[in-house]
C-alpha cells in the first residue's frame, strides 16, 4: 500500500483534469479523463486508487504496475480511462471515500454526450482500498452512480476478517473512526461482503495467493457470496503473488484479463 512512484507518461490520446466535486472545507475533487481516437461513445473505466484510505492519489499507479501501461492499454482497446480523486481517511471518515466516487460516477454521467462516453458501460477498478471502494461502488451504485462491472484487485472487501480488529491505530479503524471490534454496525455497513445482493453487477477479482496484507481468502468469500445470488463473479488467483501481485512476472496479461471480461460483460452495440 505504499511506495507509490511518479505518474506514468500520460497516452498520447485526449486529456483532461476536471474538477468534479467541491466540498466545503476539503480541497477540491478532481478526475483524469483519457479519450481513446475515435467518436464514441466509449466505455469508460474508472481507476480507484488504493494506499490503504490514507495515501495515494489519482495520479498513481502501484509501483508494481506503473511500468506494465495500464492506461495505454484500455485506450488501444477502445476505453477511456478516469482516474479518480476521493478524500482519504484522516481527511474525512467513511462514507465520504465511496460518496467522492460516486460522485465522479455521476460528473461522467452528466458529461458523458460531451466527453463520448456510453453511459450504459460504466465500470470501475480499484486496487487494495480503492479495490473495496470499488466493490462499493457497484453494489451500491444506483441511476446515475450505477457502475455495470467490477474488477476487484486485491481489495479489503471483509473488514471483520483481519486480525487487528481491536487496534485503533489500522487503517480500517482510521476509515470508520475507531476499532472495528467496537463499531460492527456501522462497519458492516461499509463493509462490501455484508452488502452482496442479486441486482449486484458482474465481479472479476484478482487476487495474488500470498498477500500478505490482504489475504486471498476476501477474494474468494466475495467471489462465493456473488455466486450463491447468482451474480456472475470470475475469481483469478495468481499463484505467488503478494500484495500489489508483487512477484507475479506478467502483471500486463493480468491487465489484459481484465479488459477481456470488461469486454465480454459489456460489449460494444
Amino acid at each position: 500500500m505504499t511506495g507509490y512512484p511518479p505518474p506514468e507518461p500520460r497516452p498520447t490520446v485526449t486529456y483532461a483534469d476536471c474538477t468534479v466535486a467541491v466540498v466545503p472545507g476539503y480541497r477540491p475533487l478532481h478526475l483524469d479523463v483519457h479519450l481513446p481516437p475515435g467518436d464514441g461513445p466509449f466505455p469508460v473505466l474508472l481507476w480507484v486508487h488504493g494506499g490503504g484510505w490514507l495515501e495515494g492519489s489519482r495520479v498513481g499507479l502501484p509501483a508494481t504496475v506503473a511500468p506494465h501501461r495500464f492506461h495505454q492499454r484500455f485506450l488501444d482497446r477502445g476505453w477511456a480511462v478516469a482516474d479518480v480523486d476521493y478524500r482519504l481517511a484522516l481527511e474525512a471518515q467513511y462514507p465520504a471515500q465511496l460518496l467522492d466516487v460516486q460522485s465522479a460516477v455521476r460528473w461522467l454521467r452528466l458529461y458523458a454526450d460531451q466527453l463520448k462516453l456510453d453511459p450504459a458501460r460504466f465500470a470501475a477498478l480499484g486496487e487494495s482500498a480503492g479495490g473495496h471502494l470499488a466493490a462499493m461502488a457497484g453494489l451500491t451504485g444506483t441511476g446515475d452512480t450505477a457502475i455495470q462491472a467490477v474488477v476487484n484487485w486485491y481489495g479489503a472487501v471483509d473488514f471483520f476478517a483481519f486480525e487487528d480488529l481491536d487496534d485503533p491505530t489500522s487503517p480500517p479503524a482510521m476509515l470508520f473512526g475507531g476499532p472495528v471490534s467496537g463499531r460492527r454496525e456501522f462497519v458492516a455497513f461499509g463493509n462490501a461482503l455484508n452488502r452482496v445482493h442479486a441486482g449486484a453487477p458482474p465481479f472479476l477479482t484478482v487476487h495474488g495467493t500470498e498477500d500478505r496484507i490482504v489475504p486471498h481468502g476476501q477474494g474468494q468469500a466475495i467471489t462465493e457470496a456473488l455466486r450463491a445470488v447468482g451474480v456472475r463473479a470470475d475469481l483469478v488467483l495468481v499463484p505467488g503473488a503478494d500484495h500489489c501481485f508483487e512477484g507475479h512476472d506478467d502483471i500486463g496479461g493480468l491487465i489484459e484479463q481484465g479488459i477481456d471480461f470488461l469486454d465480454e460483460v459489456l460489449p460494444g452495440k
